[in-house]
């Protein structure tokens, strides 16, 4: 009895420690969650909300703007993440070479874009990029360009500018995680392939990339997560336009929320769907990284 009873102390100790923090969750996160998923099935404001069923989430698919949203962050997911992961592999791969000097400086320089302010980066640039822009201007200089181009207004280089600006942005961050996974992994490894015969390109497939498996797959659903909710960088930076060209998911509830007449029923179910894809493509990831070889 005498057992039982101090195992049930730590058992009561052990959740008055998590409770604070569980009733917190629920109530910032679960319940308006809950609450979202209740108004995404009505329609109306105010006192005239109404039960509306799914014809929220049947409206998804006959949403011109909802389909171009949803496209370009699938083309955002697809160019960009792949460019930022592997830009980060070899910055950490550069970074963690024993014989390289001044090593903070240069893991400083590298995540020194991710202190930058969202607004801040966004802003800078749509400052490189404007009419009388550093970018213009050199090129007007070196002979690439007669004339100014506004870059912004251009649908393709507008989504270019977006996946420059989110991959310097965001490839620091991502370099500190591969740098923490390369140092973990045993030196004595690479040294017995050294004597072996493998040479620098075969050690890196075949020891370094196996090596770091579970954080390519961590960060690639953190990218993946962070990229389909894309929001301050295509709004400081080019307000979704031209037309809806950069427009993205998280965009566009805010839209439905704050710029157009209130939709809040419809916003809930846009939500969702972001939820939904986050979802299948973090399971696809994850099912893909768990393949045995």
């Amino acid at each position: 009895m005498r057992k039982l009873s101090l195992e049930m102390k730590y058992k009561r100790a052990g959740w008055a420690f998590v409770a604070p923090a569980s009733l917190l969750i629920f109530i910032l996160s679960f319940y308006p969650m809950l609450r979202s998923f209740i108004l995404s099935l009505q329609a109306g404001l105010g006192n005239n909300l109404h039960f509306a069923g799914l014809r929220n989430y049947i409206r998804l698919f006959e949403d011109d703007k909802f389909r171009a949203a949803v496209s370009n962050v699938l083309i955002y997911f697809v160019f960009q993440v792949p460019i930022m992961l592997f830009t980060a592999l070899i910055l950490a791969s550069i970074l963690n070479d024993k014989n390289l000097k001044y090593k903070g400086l240069f893991r400083t320089l590298i995540f020194l874009p991710c202190v930058t302010s969202l607004v801040s980066s966004a802003l800078i640039f749509k400052s490189l990029f404007s009419l009388d822009g550093l970018v213009n201007t050199l090129l007007i200089s070196w002979g690439f360009l007669s004339g100014p181009k506004n870059w912004l207004m251009d649908p393709f280089w507008a989504r270019v500018i977006v996946i420059l600006t989110i991959t310097w942005r965001w490839t620091g961050y991502n370099t500190v995680f591969f740098l923490a996974g390369l140092q973990n992994i045993d030196s004595s490894i690479y040294e017995a392939a050294h004597i072996d015969g493998a040479n620098s390109i075969q050690t890196f497939f075949r020891i370094t990339l196996p090596q770091l498996k579970p954080v390519i797959l961590l960060t690639a659903i953190m990218s993946t997560n962070g990229t389909l909710q894309l929001f301050d960088e295509v709004k400081n930076l080019t307000g979704g336009g031209p037309g809806n060209a950069t427009l993205t998911v998280s965009q566009y509830i805010y839209n439905l929320s704050f710029v157009y007449n209130p939709q809040f029923g419809y916003a809930s179910a846009v939500s969702y769907a972001i939820l939904i894809m986050v979802a299948i493509l973090s399971f696809i990831q994850i099912k893909v990284g768990d393949k045995e070889k």
